[in-house]
């Protein structure tokens, strides 16, 4: 073994135990973290999230706090970005002992369905992959520890409060009023690369997808299309550069574009309903019930859904695809070549709040 892979090899397995134990203390002795499952919460959202965040925050010294709280009301609570930051809010992983990253960890946990709580941890893990095939211009860039969390406000009262999980491909925000989760966006993951080529001892194996049913579904609805419906859906020859509002604290204002629901055939609108079901999947049971309510109860309910499509309909060539409806925004995009080269293998794709990102509302 290279010294390299002997380096990623030890670090990795460091990572591995620690992602075991807390996927054990999250999800109930004997079960994994990679283990997925359907089943209701227990706890409802806002109490859980809040008895989480305050037994990591208890766990804090003070220099530690200084980074990790701020006032509700502070500007940073809508600063929010996917890339590799470094004067990102928060207090980051590695600057944590493993006692307090544990309870980090299960804060996030508490926050995520099964689903999300695992792509999280291997989209983290992927900064270890990028580290190597990018050698020393990464070494203070790419690292599964340089996730940052921040608590806005008092999450043990009952006035307004919020969470942010954030760094490199990952962004979670939560907004918490009178001990009720309000908010859950913007919702942002993404994946370099986004189909692992090459396997390095104790990461993600050659083949993983994780982001596999954002991109999959995607495509198996494009490709179903007759011709007349895909006039409609394909909005562009050429994929965007990047998701719109990337960073922005609100969702992009411009109107909605591709083919509806209403003209899509039984078949194709099943597609299309599990695809906005991933996105919802990320978070909890009852996240995910309230996204759907809303989309239901929305004037037009799911026809007046649209579904737009740019580029190639096929793998390896650059793609991207946006979902709208009155209460939501989903897009997604896969333009950049992974570490390694491999084209249009690096995905970046967001759930949005049409309505108002944060609990505020859309400007």
């Amino acid at each position: 073994m290279s010294g390299i892979d002997s380096l990623v090899h030890a670090r990795a397995l460091r990572m591995a135990s620690v992602w075991l134990l807390v996927g054990l203390l999250a999800a109930g002795a004997g079960v994994g973290p990679r283990v997925l499952s359907n089943a209701p919460e227990r706890v409802a959202p806002g109490p859980a999230l809040a008895t989480a965040a305050t037994a990591w925050l208890d766990s804090l010294v003070p220099p530690q706090a200084a980074k990790a709280r701020r006032p509700f009301a502070a500007p940073e609570r809508t600063d929010w970005h996917f890339v590799p930051r470094f004067d990102r809010k928060g207090l980051p992983l590695r600057d944590m002992t493993p006692a307090q990253q544990d309870l980090a960890r299960a804060l996030l946990r508490t926050a995520l369905s099964e689903a999300g709580w695992t792509k999280a941890q291997v989209i983290m893990q992927l900064e270890e992959i990028l580290r190597v095939h990018e050698g020393k211009r990464a070494k203070n860039v790419r690292d599964p520890e340089r996730y940052f969390f921040t608590i806005f406000g008092d999450p043990a009262g009952r006035a307004p409060w919020g969470l942010s999980v954030e760094g490199h491909h990952l962004s979670f925000n939560f907004t918490l009023r009178d001990g009720r989760l309000v908010d859950s966006t913007p919702q942002f993951l993404g994946a370099n690369p986004a189909t692992v080529k090459t396997g390095l001892p104790g990461l993600p194996a050659a083949g993983t997808r994780i982001l596999r049913d954002e991109e999959g579904l995607a495509f198996d609805l494009v490709q179903a299309l007759d011709e007349r419906q895909r006039e409609q859906a394909v909005v562009a020859a050429e994929p965007p550069a990047e998701i719109r509002g990337a960073g922005a604290p609100q969702p992009p204002a411009e109107p909605p574009a591709g083919i509806r629901h209403a003209d899509l055939r039984p078949a194709q609108r099943a597609i299309l309903r599990r695809l906005v079901e991933v996105y919802c999947g990320t978070m909890r049971a009852e996240v995910a019930a309230e996204r759907l309510r809303l989309i239901d109860e929305a004037a037009g309910g799911w026809d007046a859904i649209t579904f737009a499509w740019s580029g190639a309909t096929q793998p390896g060539v650059g793609h991207a695809y946006r979902i709208e409806g009155p209460t939501f925004a989903i897009e997604f995009c896969n333009v950049q070549p992974d570490a390694e080269g491999n084209p249009a293998n690096h995905i970046h794709c967001v759930w949005r709040d049409r309505t108002g990102d944060f609990d505020l509302p859309a400007r």
